[in-house]
């Protein structure tokens, strides 16, 4: 069975296709590069099988995660490219724009959250202090260092 058709798993025809998610979180391409990598077909004598779950290829958590990063913006070949790669938990940047923005993103994609990388806005960095030099801003005390070690010695 290819990539794009409907399974014929008795499994499958009951419970139908995982549904995607409205707006794209980080956490949902995390997930969906973990469910395309682990769920790998895997040959069998009867023909390709999910490794993970033995279901017949692909199974619904790998055409979930296939569906999950087309919209996130990867091609059919940087998908593949992840799962030869074979590591589930690789980093697959958010907002994924290097192939351009996708057709298929959902409307609560914001340019806000392209310009700051979909992180929050960060104070300004503190200023950099020769070494030997302590700043003289109140803060925690800093504890010096311990010269003995605490726990008693095996003879």
């Amino acid at each position: 069975m290819r990539v794009g058709e409907q399974s014929t798993d008795p499994i499958d025809q009951v419970l139908g296709e995982v549904p995607l998610p409205a707006p794209l979180t980080p956490e949902d391409v995390r997930l969906a590069v973990r469910a395309v990598v682990v769920h790998t077909a895997e040959e069998w004598p009867t023909g390709p099988l999910c490794r993970n779950d033995g279901a017949s290829y692909p199974c619904r958590l790998h055409r979930w995660g296939r569906r999950v990063l087309e919209t996130h913006g990867l091609n059919e070949r940087q998908i593949e490219a992840l799962i030869r790669h074979g590591n589930p938990f690789v980093h697959v940047p958010f907002p994924f724009t290097a192939t351009g923005p996708s057709a298929a993103r959902p409307a609560g994609y914001s340019a806000q959250a392209a310009r700051t990388n979909g992180l929050t806005a960060r104070h300004p960095a503190a200023r950099v202090v020769p070494p030997g030099v302590r700043p003289t801003t109140p803060g925690r005390p800093v504890t010096p260092p311990i010269t003995a070690p605490r726990w008693p010695r095996a003879s």
